[in-house]
């Protein structure tokens, strides 16, 4: 599938690795770390250089227990690196992680080719509406709730049919639009307990809607921690061995901090689907 977007062309030929710049001073992992122009044209460029094909620019927390931003405070930390990195690196695929259909337009006028919103347009009903009119590609997350409050009583029974409904309802929405330009996230650790987030992990290849493209997001989170004992930044082993499951049940995207990493498992796991010695 591929899907031109913003005078960019998409393709899901083979997965992908999607990196993440995170211009916040609060994200779990990475929180203050890149804060400067040259901060995100140094980290830019080291993830494109180690193979990523999309970059992915968040300027909010959505940790659990993350407070919600106001609108000009996203403003004021996102619009100037999308078009910082816009500039210094056209050819680029610029994700923008936000939930606000007015940052999406600026965004996208930017040049941005893709919006990654957390709450699948429950937090701005505009959201639907402003992604069709700029026919832009868009990452629909599911999540219960607010990152806030969102694993005070997470889904704990039925994940795989709770999610898989909510795909099936809002693609119709954005399908009715004229929409089409869709990437599926199951949104792991948003609103479920750990073993529904693992539950979907185990079935993710049956959250496919209508062919399209789907993106896991399990880089560093709690989902590794939990188990393993690690905090976020030990957490990369369990990262790669999550990456590599959830690539044997159909992701096309990895959303991850480390892009070198993610890039390996893809070509590993590459060859092991094409190995043959008959």
């Amino acid at each position: 599938m591929v899907f031109e977007s913003n005078g960019k062309l998409i393709d899901f030929k083979s997965p992908r690795v999607m990196g993440i710049l995170n211009v916040t001073p609060d994200s779990f992992y990475d929180g203050g770390k890149f804060d400067k122009p040259q901060h995100w044209n140094e980290r830019c460029r080291q993830m494109l250089e180690q193979g990523a094909y999309i970059i992915d620019i968040g300027a909010f927390s959505s940790r659990p227990g993350a407070r919600m931003i106001s609108l000009e405070e996203e403003k004021l930390r996102l619009i100037p690196a999308v078009k910082v990195l816009a500039r210094e690196f056209p050819d680029t695929i610029i994700s923008v992680d936000t939930y606000r259909s007015e940052i999406a337009r600026i965004c996208v006028e930017e040049g941005a080719s893709i919006i990654n919103d957390i709450s699948g347009g429950n937090f701005d009903n505009e959201m639907f509406e402003t992604i069709a009119r700029l026919d832009i590609a868009y990452v629909l997350m599911h999540m219960q709730g607010k990152p806030e409050d969102m694993q005070h009583k997470p889904i704990q029974n039925n994940a795989l049919t709770l999610v898989k409904k909510s795909f099936e309802t809002k693609v119709r929405q954005l399908q009715q639009l004229g929409h089409e330009k869709i990437i599926l996230d199951p949104g792991y650790g948003f609103g479920k307990s750990l073993e529904c987030s693992f539950q979907l992990l185990n079935h993710q290849d049956e959250l496919r809607i209508n062919g399209l493209p789907i993106l896991a997001g399990l880089s560093r989170k709690s989902l590794v921690n939990k188990i393993l004992g690690t905090s976020p930044k030990e957490a990369l082993n369990g990262t790669t061995a999550l990456n590599m499951l959830a690539l044997t049940k159909g992701a096309n995207v990895l959303r991850v901090h480390d892009v070198k990493e993610a890039g390996e498992a893809i070509r590993l796991f590459e060859f092991y689907k094409k190995a043959d010695c008959h």
